[in-house]
């Protein structure tokens, strides 16, 4: 609030407001750049992590274009990305580019060969996200490059970072990724801001024109109090993150274990030993996950049954349906997420009020 109050100057004047501004700004950036391990010109502020994850996609294949070497290319993406990342290799397609879509293992994880194995000596691209928004299952992200790089060196590799730097570490050199994708949002921090990493720009056209702000990648007026909102959120995170991940670890492992005895017919989608920690994605037989959702909503739960920006679009859970297994499996789906606020006593009056609610559907 008081950055938004007193940084109320153009990072791009030269007046005293304006100047302060951009100290800020820079501050900002600085402090990002700090917990990812990059260079401060690494890293190019967005509206969010939708544009984010257009600007690699997309950007990649406008330089490419602009090079005259878009033509015959050939693209990979993971099948349970978030939409702002599918969405935008349908652009591909429809711009000519072929693109392959890779599916996990059953455990919803991509093992390096997997990515290796659709690789054509025409790839360009490769985008598979951190950690899946659904299930959150951990991607093995450094294996992959290290397979795939060895081989096929060009290939741009890109990840969706989403909710995994809550409880990762976010060093980008550890992790082999060419551009990552952040939201603030996804952070506990204001809405509206994200940022792309970018290794190389030399791959990288911008998709928005204008005053050539952010190295030319992202023109616009930079909204200076988000960023500062974003770096301080990154910051806490980093700080809290060793002690809040067991603390969740603990909680979730209780839930499922007491989720399982209650309820013997539930699957767990989620990879319980290599996921986010505070996420439990499950599926339950012949139960209208809709109905559940608003009933828990009214006893004060917020829980969804897929994608919280899929809502409204496909009935079944495009994630869970890639791990394969029967179709009740993808529809019948609930994401139960835990955070900072979350203590043992309101898991405890969540699964009395969740029996409760399954018990009324038989």
């Amino acid at each position: 609030m008081r950055a938004a109050e007193s940084l109320v100057g153009n990072p791009g004047g030269i007046h005293a407001e304006a100047l302060a501004a951009k100290d800020a700004l820079e501050r900002a950036r600085q402090a990002i750049a700090h917990e990812l391990a990059c260079k401060s010109r690494d890293v190019v502020f967005t509206s969010g992590l939708t544009e984010a994850n257009n600007l690699a996609v997309l950007g990649v294949a406008r330089k490419l274009q602009i090079k005259n070497t878009f033509e015959g290319t050939h693209w990979i993406v993971s099948s349970i990305e978030h939409s702002a990342v599918l969405e935008s290799f349908a652009e591909i397609e429809r711009l000519g580019g072929k693109v392959t879509h890779i599916n996990p293992d059953d455990r919803g994880i991509f093992s390096p060969e997997k990515a290796l194995h659709a690789v054509r000596e025409n790839t360009v691209f490769l985008s598979i996200g951190w950690a899946n928004n659904e299930t959150g299952a951990v991607q093995p992200l450094r294996d992959i490059s290290r397979a795939v790089k060895e081989k096929h060196p060009t290939i741009v590799f890109h990840s969706d970072a989403g909710q995994a730097p809550l409880y990762l570490s976010p060093q980008v050199h550890t992790l082999g990724v060419d551009l990552m994708s952040f939201g603030s949002n996804k952070l506990y921090g204001p809405h509206g801001i994200g940022a792309l990493y970018v290794a190389s720009g030399d791959n990288l056209a911008p998709i928005i024109v204008g005053g050539g702000q952010e190295r030319g990648f992202r023109s616009g007026t930079e909204n200076v109090a988000l960023a500062v909102g974003f770096a301080k959120a990154l910051e806490i995170i980093a700080r809290e993150r060793k002690d809040e991940a067991e603390r969740l670890e603990g909680l979730r492992g209780n839930l499922a274990r007491e989720i399982s005895a209650r309820i013997p017919s539930v699957i767990i989608n989620t990879p319980l030993k290599h996921s986010l920690p505070h996420m439990l994605n499950i599926s339950i037989p012949e139960i209208q996950s809709e109905y559940v959702t608003l009933s828990l909503d009214r006893a004060g739960f917020a829980v969804s049954t897929k994608s919280a920006c899929a809502e409204g679009g496909a009935k079944a859970s495009h994630a869970v349906a890639a791990q394969g297994g029967e179709a009740w499996r993808a529809e019948n789906t609930l994401r139960i997420s835990l955070g900072r606020a979350t203590r043992a006593s309101d898991l405890h009056r969540f699964i009395e009020v969740f029996v409760r609610i399954l018990a009324k559907q038989h």
